[in-house]
């Protein structure tokens, strides 16, 4: 199936000025025009997915382009590929790590406003109530209690 500028970003998610900024860019190789309009087939919509995943996981542009140029290479670039998708990986994965961290300390936060605001001081909320009450560690060892 073929789709418009159009049709293909509401399919991918994205607005037609990133399908063309990508266009522009030289990622989105052998895309095909009838009468000047870019046709996209399916094919097309995958490696928008996965440019849109790369771009919004921080990946840099040059290294997105960097991967594409690979891609054009077929079978004999499959090692590189798989070595950017990994280091990738291990990107989001020290991202995810680090969300989870700063999700903990939120969680203690509103934990310790609650019995805080509850109580109407700050001074009966210790780290070992949250810790007995929660199960869990405070997320960051400070030397205050608050």
């Amino acid at each position: 199936m073929s789709y418009t500028i159009s049709e293909a970003a509401e399919k991918v998610g994205i607005p037609p000025t990133t399908i063309r900024y990508y266009d522009k860019e030289g990622l989105l190789p052998g895309i095909k025009r009838k009468n000047g309009i870019r046709i996209f087939e399916e094919i097309d919509l995958r490696l928008m997915e996965l440019l849109t995943c790369l771009k919004d996981t921080g990946m840099p542009i040059k290294r997105i382009r960097e991967y594409v140029r690979l891609m054009k290479q077929g079978d004999a670039s499959l090692q590189e590929r798989h070595e950017i998708i990994k280091a990738q990986r291990r990107f989001v994965q020290d991202q995810i790590r680090q969300l989870q961290f700063y999700l903990e300390e939120l969680d203690y936060k509103d934990w310790y406003y609650d019995k805080a605001l509850a109580a109407g001081t700050e001074s009966v909320v210790s780290f070992a109530d949250y810790e007995r009450e929660t199960g869990k560690k405070v997320p960051i060892d400070t030397n205050r209690e608050g």
